[in-house]
């Protein structure tokens, strides 16, 4: 099963759905067919982050990536790399301190996706929608390997916040099939995840989506 997204100009609380993943630090040439593995399963957005890459080869390999979202139909989002999400005609993640969302929306278009992290502030969420944001991200929900550090959201600011604000909202940190369903049950549209998935073998990474779609399917409406 693909998990389709459709994208518009004013994006609603169903316009983005499903799993997104999150690139992790592994060697490009492993990484790479993990991702396309990924995508052929069926994902809902894929997001480029490699704080470990230099600089200098970072473009060719978001550029790769793009390529096969393209061939795939797997909307591309660059995180807080707002000159090369504008470069390669993509969509952006701004952490908080990491741009202007005001800016980046002036700059990438009106239907470019932007999320922006909000922790776990019902007012970051709504400055962020007010400045343009596609979709608002949470978390982390549990604590994650990824970012062992990260303070928790509770599920109740989650519930608040999807039925505060229209936009999809996103919930990232420690997320796995097994425990999501009281994730889903607060409204949360997207399921933002690393390790659950790129941990795995490329063997064992369809039958691991696939459960994933079983347990959120209820929620893609």
């Amino acid at each position: 099963m693909t998990l389709n997204i459709k994208v518009t100009t004013v994006t609603t609380k169903h316009s983005l759905q499903g799993l997104y993943l999150i690139t992790n630090e592994d060697d490009f040439v492993v990484l790479r067919p993990k991702l396309e593995t990924a995508m052929k399963a069926g994902i809902a957005l894929l997001q480029y982050r490699r704080k470990k890459t230099p600089k200098s080869h970072q473009e060719q390999e978001a550029r790769d990536i793009l390529e096969l979202c393209n061939q795939y139909h797997v909307p591309f989002i660059i995180n807080d790399d707002l000159v090369l999400a504008e470069k390669l005609s993509c969509g952006l993640h701004l952490g908080q301190g990491d741009g202007s969302l005001i800016e980046a929306r002036d700059r990438l278009g009106a239907d470019a996706i932007i999320g922006r992290t909000c922790h776990d502030s019902l007012e970051l969420a709504k400055q962020a929608a007010d400045e343009g944001a596609s979709y608002l991200a949470f978390g982390a929900v549990f604590p994650s390997t990824t970012k062992p550090n990260a303070r928790l959201v509770s599920l109740e600011t989650l519930a608040a916040a999807s039925q505060q604000f229209e936009l999809p909202i996103c919930a990232i940190g420690g997320l796995t099939p097994e425990n999501s369903e009281r994730v889903k049950a607060t409204g949360v549209s997207l399921f933002a995840v690393v390790s659950d998935i790129l941990d795995l073998s490329i063997s064992a990474t369809p039958a691991r989506i696939k459960l994933w779609q079983n347990s959120i399917s209820p929620c893609i409406t």
